[in-house]
């Protein structure tokens, strides 16, 4: 399968490293470069207020794609709130955008090293929660990292972003105020 990253950041190469690991073809685009290839799914590893520039840029190339929001839209200034209405979530604000795209909520409630080692804090294996309305695309990104050492798991409809928004809020704010590392977080153990 090919993937296309917008980011290279943190989140973005240690997603990456998964689907690579698993088998597929990635292409990563930083801020300052111009996308020429979009593949079967398109990760936004970027800061929530780039997700409306990267939609209204793309639109057109992302119609029919896979497009997975990875954002936490946080407050950052105060570090206090989500920034998107109670009722909504950032990846459903990104599905009215993109309405011929199948968006999907996926890897916000991870931090990177747990995405890179494929582990929570070397104790429980890292486990991707997705929400979306397309269950062939969820079944797509869960065939995509089938073998990589990640745990993918169905959250439901897109609404239940949301409530992965507020768990990826609240891991970083732990993280943050030192509770926990960067390398942990919240496991999903069978």
């Amino acid at each position: 399968m090919t993937i296309t990253i917008f980011g290279k950041g943190n989140m973005g190469q240690a997603i990456g490293h998964n689907f690579e690991v698993a088998g597929n073809e990635v292409t990563y685009y930083g801020s300052k470069d111009q996308a020429t290839l979009f593949g079967d799914i398109v990760i936004t590893a970027v800061p929530y207020p780039a997700l409306a520039v990267l939609a209204k840029h793309y639109a057109t190339q992302l119609k029919g794609k896979i497009v997975i929001d990875i954002t936490n839209p946080l407050n950052f200034d105060t570090w206090d709130e989500l920034v998107v209405p109670d009722d909504s979530s950032a990846a459903q604000e990104l599905q009215q955008q993109l309405p011929a795209s199948q968006v999907l909520k996926a890897f916000n409630t991870n931090f990177a090293a747990t995405l890179q080692s494929g582990q929570v804090n070397g104790q429980a294996p890292t486990t991707v929660l997705v929400a979306g309305d397309d269950d062939a695309a969820k079944q797509q990104l869960i065939q995509a990292l089938a073998n990589s050492p990640l745990q993918v798991k169905d959250a439901g409809k897109l609404k239940r972003a949301h409530e992965l928004e507020a768990v990826g809020f609240l891991q970083m704010t732990l993280a943050a105020s030192e509770q926990i590392g960067w390398t942990g977080g919240l496991a999903v153990i069978e």
